[in-house]
C-alpha cells in the first residue's frame, strides 16, 4: 500500500475500508478548491437499477495495484450524504458532508469542492 499521488488515475477500481469489505468502485474525485488537493471521492454504491454516489474522504487514502482503501468504515461511507450517477453536489450540502464525517468545512462562504 501507498499513499494516492493522483486518484483519478484509478477511477473504476474498488473502494475499500480499513477493514477490507468493499464499499463499491470510485466515480470520480472532489477537490478543495482552495487547496487543489482532493478532498473526497465519489464511490458508485447500490444495485443494478438503482446505482447512487456516496462521498468518502481522501485523506489518509492508499492505492494497492488493484483498490483503494479509505480511512472511514463501510457503513459510513454508505449512509453518507449522496448523489445520483448523474448528479452533482450541491454548494449547500458540503458542510453536511463535512460535518458527517467530523471534518471541519471552515467559515468561508466560497464553495469549497469541485469535481475534477
Amino acid at each position: 500500500m501507498f499513499p494516492a499521488e493522483n486518484l483519478r488515475d484509478w477511477v473504476g477500481y474498488d473502494v475499500v475500508d480499513p477493514d477490507g469489505k468493499t464499499i463499491g468502485s470510485l466515480e470520480a474525485v472532489y477537490v478543495d478548491t482552495i487547496t487543489d488537493e482532493p478532498s473526497f471521492l465519489t464511490v458508485k454504491v447500490g444495485f443494478i437499477g438503482k446505482h447512487r454516489l456516496a462521498f468518502a474522504p481522501a485523506v489518509g487514502a492508499t492505492v494497492a495495484p488493484k483498490f483503494i482503501r479509505v480511512r472511514f468504515p463501510k457503513d459510513l461511507v454508505k449512509n453518507s450524504p449522496s448523489i445520483d450517477t448523474d448528479g452533482e453536489l450541491l454548494a449547500a450540502d458540503e458542510p453536511k458532508l463535512f460535518a458527517h464525517f467530523g471534518l471541519d468545512y471552515g467559515s468561508g462562504v466560497e464553495r469549497r469542492l469541485a469535481r475534477r
